[in-house]
């Protein structure tokens, strides 16, 4: 079957496998994982907010490129994150995705597909990991959210763990000059109305972050 005919929306729990743990363990807690070491100053609030027990679904504020790795790098779990489909058009990006256990999203609407997935991560000892802004925004306002993040936490019957992240967008070249904190909130109740899951991740991004949560006029 040629790349272009895959659906990398489409995976089954033994996608989820432990060579990709490693491989993702290698990428975020070793590589990406010694830059935040040296180059930053990472600060990580909340950790015993991170459901033990449960099954939840991942979901932080996204500033920077760095942030998938940031939360890999300091969540004790694999993660396995919804990219943006246009990512893999391209061949390498393809194939670190692929091997960190990403999957395709279509950020415009979800997918039979994308739930199919999510309830198959469901299965296995990782957790969805997602950024309800679908894609990086400003950093000091919470704006442009899409509310499918909310149906699929009801759909999977997993509690959300919002993540508040700061700092990230501000990259350095000089050792210890960066500063990023990270601060896990308490898990938000999945809940039949989505709106108001939607609302109640942002106000606690808000909380943790300091950000303005400016809801949609529409």
């Amino acid at each position: 079957m040629s790349k272009s005919k895959i659906n990398y929306a489409r995976r089954t729990a033994k996608y989820f496998n432990f060579w990709r743990r490693i491989f993702q363990n290698i990428v975020c807690k070793f590589w990406y994982g010694l830059q935040f070491k040296i180059m930053y100053k990472v600060k990580v609030e909340g950790k015993e907010n991170i459901p033990q027990d449960s099954k939840y679904i991942v979901c932080g504020n996204h500033l920077s490129s760095l942030d998938p790795f940031l939360l890999c790098f300091i969540l004790p779990r694999p993660v396995a994150f919804m990219a943006k489909k246009e990512l893999f058009e391209k061949r390498f990006v393809r194939w670190m995705l692929d091997w960190q256990g990403a999957f395709a999203v279509d950020r415009d609407k979800v997918e039979v597909s994308t739930i199919k997935t999510a309830l198959e991560v469901n299965n296995t000892n990782w957790v969805l990991g997602l950024f309800p802004q679908g894609t990086r925004a400003k950093s000091g306002t919470i704006e442009d959210l899409r509310r499918g993040f909310a149906g699929i936490a009801k759909t999977t019957k997993c509690d959300i763990l919002p993540i508040g992240i700061v700092g990230s967008e501000n990259k350095t070249m000089c050792p210890f000059k960066g500063n990023i904190t990270v601060k896990i909130g308490q898990a938000i109740p999945y809940s039949e109305n989505l709106d108001e899951v939607m609302t109640q991740w942002a106000l606690a991004i808000q909380d943790l972050t300091g950000f303005k949560y400016i809801p949609s006029s529409v």
